[in-house]
């Protein structure tokens, strides 16, 4: 195949939280440039920290073979480490300061001609402002939120979903058996896509999305028809971005050295125990967590990350740098990152087909 640039070696890294599909990409960006365009691939360990401490492997021979279906990352990863606001040691004391100019220094003494970065909004928005200093970047989507705008999907979402669609397939039974309201919390942030795909295919009596403030005593009367009905259990699937209508998410931590330092969590507990006053039903929180993130990814995961690792180098060689690649339909196109990091987070669209699907078999949203 053509190759329009002079390319002779890549980088890749992969940043923010793990994610399933991280590894399917290194394989998938590995073999394109090496088999189609003959060019060496370093990898950058441990996200943008190893980009400022040089820490880096050659991806060669076995290193990325078996890796379709293993999760995690062989680059390892950190949602901590903003190159443009990092943390170092000065006259004794740790204070912030600028040091890309360090990650781009050891990027061109390492001879990397392109750098593929792998990651989501706060990892993609140091890929743009890289991109602004003069490095020749491509970005590739990754996030298990599908919260990333100018992309259709994400890798990693499809996994998530699926981990949340088995817990609530679990937790189905168990509610059966002791009348009990089952509330599962799942990752998503501010956007309610996890929550409402494993809601429709988990069979969820009730979703509470972000993107849709709810009434609890919506919520309650779902549940009293039910009993009425001659339910005597319910499913209750929630968003960790959700909120009522007259309050705010639920904080679990707040990580102040860390470019999204508002960690959500514990909504599904809170959910629980006022339904338990409200209904008088046994009522148990799950809190998915960190399940969603780990693990095999699933066949459809692999299939895009592929996709999405094979579309980058291909872009890299039409010497179209300054761009994410993006799923549009069943087509690969691209984004600038300019674009791409001006927008908004991609939400769930409370009138949307999905929603009203939703609606018109039953499952409240309590509004």
């Amino acid at each position: 195949m053509n190759n329009k640039t002079n390319i002779k070696r890549i980088g890749i890294m992969t940043g923010g939280g793990d994610c399933p599909g991280l590894n399917p990409v290194i394989r998938a960006v590995t073999k394109t440039a090496t088999k189609e365009y003959g060019w060496e691939v370093i990898g950058i360990r441990n996200g943008y920290k190893g980009l400022y401490e040089n820490d880096w492997i050659k991806l060669e021979g076995d290193i990325t073979s078996g890796l379709l279906h293993k999760g995690g990352t062989i680059l390892y990863s950190s949602n901590k480490d903003n190159l443009f606001h990092y943390l170092v040691e000065e006259n004794g004391e740790m204070v912030y300061k600028d040091v890309s100019d360090v990650g781009v220094e050891n990027i061109r003494n390492l001879g990397i001609d392109v750098m593929f970065i792998v990651g989501g909004d706060g990892t993609l928005t140091s890929a743009r402002d890289f991109a602004r200093k003069g490095v020749n970047v491509v970005a590739i989507p990754k996030t298990i939120d599908n919260d990333l705008p100018s992309t259709d999907r994400t890798f990693g979402f499809s996994t998530a979903v699926n981990v949340a669609t088995e817990a609530l397939d679990r937790l189905h039974t168990t509610a059966q058996s002791h009348h009990r309201i089952m509330v599962l919390e799942v990752m998503g942030r501010y956007a309610g896509w996890i929550a409402l795909h494993a809601g429709i295919a988990g069979g969820a009596d009730v979703i509470l999305l972000p993107e849709i403030p709810y009434d609890i005593h919506k919520v309650a009367e779902k549940i009293e028809e039910r009993k009425k009905n001659g339910k005597n259990f319910s499913i209750v699937v929630v968003g960790e971005g959700a909120k009522p209508i007259d309050g705010e998410v639920v904080v679990r931590d707040v990580v102040e050295d860390s470019p999204d330092p508002i960690r959500l969590g514990g909504i599904g507990i809170k959910v629980a125990h006022d339904l338990e006053k409200l209904c008088g039903n046994e009522t148990r929180a799950t809190i998915l967590g960190h399940l969603q993130r780990g693990g095999s990814p699933s066949s459809s995961d692999r299939i895009l990350s592929t996709r999405y690792g094979v579309a980058a180098v291909k872009l890299a060689a039409e010497g179209k740098f300054g761009n994410m690649v993006t799923l549009k339909g069943s087509h690969m196109s691209y984004d600038s990152l300019e674009n791409v990091i001006g927008q908004k987070s991609k939400n769930v669209n409370p009138n949307g087909d999905l929603v009203e699907t939703a609606r018109s078999i039953g499952i409240s949203f309590g509004d």
